[in-house]
């Protein structure tokens, strides 16, 4: 599904973000990208969405190389691609409802469409009866629901996950990691970057490590390795 295929980014000539960078991730894996700060993680999913394009090599989506997709195509990329940041990027005059109707109202879905596939995802992270709440009166690992719900709401084939736990307390981080591996079995194809090693180390699940740039290591069932 991706592929990354010996991608460098550089910013200068003393700063690679990435150095010769491949790798693949097939449909409906659940991968976690771990490194120090300035390893490279943010650059990687940046690159994914076509929001930079890399110095050196090529990336591909479904078999489509991303950086020749046209400018006016790449809306439609991103539609497949759920994302989900640490400090959520709610709308904090809207309601959660109001938040996840927005992401489909600006491509014109109908009120119809708006008003059933809204409470389908709300019903999926468990926020039904917080529907007509504000950003403000809902906490930490309430409104990185309501994120994770916005991020489904195109019904993507991957989301990218980047430290969607980083401020959120013990309790409320394992809730959103359960619900990461919820979509996952859906067969939605996760990407979590995380500084999390308790997080890592109880996924069981492939992990690949970057560090200056380049990855380190890739492995299944791996574990928080710094």
């Amino acid at each position: 599904m991706i592929k990354f295929q010996n991608v460098s980014k550089i910013y200068s000539q003393k700063t690679a973000a990435l150095d010769n960078v491949s790798f693949e991730v097939a449909e409906k894996e659940f991968v976690s990208i771990v490194g120090k700060s300035g390893s490279g993680k943010t650059t990687l999913f940046k690159l994914i969405l076509a929001e930079e394009k890399p110095s050196n090599g090529r990336i591909f989506f479904d078999s489509q190389e991303i950086q020749k997709i046209k400018s006016k195509e790449l809306p439609f990329l991103r539609r497949k691609i759920g994302t989900v940041f640490q400090d959520y990027k709610l709308i904090h005059s809207k309601t959660a409802y109001e938040n996840i109707a927005y992401a489909m109202e600006v491509i014109g879905a109908s009120d119809k469409e708006v008003k059933k596939d809204v409470a389908e995802v709300l019903e999926i992270v468990g926020l039904t009866s917080k529907a007509n709440n504000f950003p403000v009166e809902l906490s930490g690992g309430e409104k990185q629901r309501v994120a994770i719900a916005r991020a489904l709401i195109h019904r993507p084939e991957v989301i990218l996950a980047d430290e969607p736990t980083g401020n959120l307390d013990p309790y409320n981080t394992l809730e959103i990691i359960r619900l990461l591996l919820k979509i996952n079995k859906f067969g939605t194809t996760v990407f979590l970057a995380t500084h999390n090693k308790t997080v890592i180390n109880s996924l069981d699940k492939r992990v690949i490590t970057l560090q200056d740039g380049k990855i380190v290591r890739d492995e299944e069932n791996g574990r928080f390795i710094l």
